[in-house]
């Protein structure tokens, strides 16, 4: 396993879900890049090119500029750096192949938000207040193009890390509150680095299920009549992030996501 073979990853202690990983790790390959001034500094100056793929749900093409990019991993860096991201893996023994970490929430994959505490008994830390308003920013230029988008104010953000032959299984984002669901409030789901691709659809028959490409410093949201889609990564691209992001930064090749939800 790419982790495994990188690191020397070692348990902390064997826990049936999300397990610690004891030595860190970087998201990078070089120190090139010695961090920002904050994180997410400017937000689009203008709305980019969007795809209205359901009702309710929209992909914002290329919203996160490189530099709000950079900005984000070398936040998630920091605590990749100091041993936060998990294996997530599942009690009925499916693989996700990702690491997670959360910010805002505690969140994993069998207990949901139950345990609010992380299994080294940390709380996670709160999302950066500029990653808050850079989703806002982003639900509010969703909504100019889709009225029946509901507003929401993130206090979840669910950090995932795809090595190269990363996935992610067929689910539905269910987890939060019933009044959040009831009321449709939207999941934003920023992408960095390698491509992605993403099927989703009203049903768990493969056959049945759309797909998309999600790039580098696009923006997914899904709310209203979509926000229960049936969801899944199937496959990261390598050699497409940003040549930016991996020459100048030096960013591995896989890939980045930050979902964000109100609970």
């Amino acid at each position: 396993m790419f982790f495994e073979d990188a690191f020397d990853v070692r348990l902390r202690r064997h826990i049936t879900f999300a397990k610690r990983v004891d030595k860190p790790f970087s998201l990078m390959y070089s120190d090139k890049y010695k961090g920002p001034n904050s994180v997410c500094e400017s937000t689009p100056s203008k709305l980019s090119t969007y795809r209205i793929l359901e009702p309710g749900m929209i992909l914002l093409e290329k919203y996160v500029s490189i530099k709000d990019q950079i900005d984000i991993i070398y936040e998630c860096e920091k605590w990749a750096k100091s041993g936060f991201f998990n294996h997530c893996d599942h009690q009925n023994g499916a693989k996700c192949k990702v690491m997670n970490m959360c910010f805002g929430r505690n969140w994993d994959p069998n207990t949901g938000y139950k345990e609010r505490y992380r299994s080294d008994g940390s709380e996670p830390p709160p999302i950066p207040y500029e990653l808050v308003s850079l989703v806002k920013a982003a639900v509010q230029d969703a909504q100019a193009i889709l009225n029946e988008l509901p507003s929401m104010h993130p206090d979840i953000c669910s950090v995932n890390y795809y090595p190269a032959n990363g996935f992610l299984h067929l689910h539905q984002d269910h987890d939060e509150s019933s009044d959040s669901l009831r009321r449709g409030l939207p999941v934003v789901s920023i992408s960095i680095g390698e491509c992605a691709t993403f099927l989703y659809g009203d049903t768990r028959i493969k056959k049945k299920l759309k797909r998309i490409f999600l790039y580098s410093g696009d923006v997914l949201i899904f709310g209203g009549k979509s926000r229960l889609i049936y969801h899944r990564v199937k496959q990261i691209a390598q050699y497409t992030s940003p040549v930016q992001l991996v020459t100048e930064f030096g960013l591995r090749n896989d890939r980045l996501s930050l979902t964000f939800r109100q609970f």
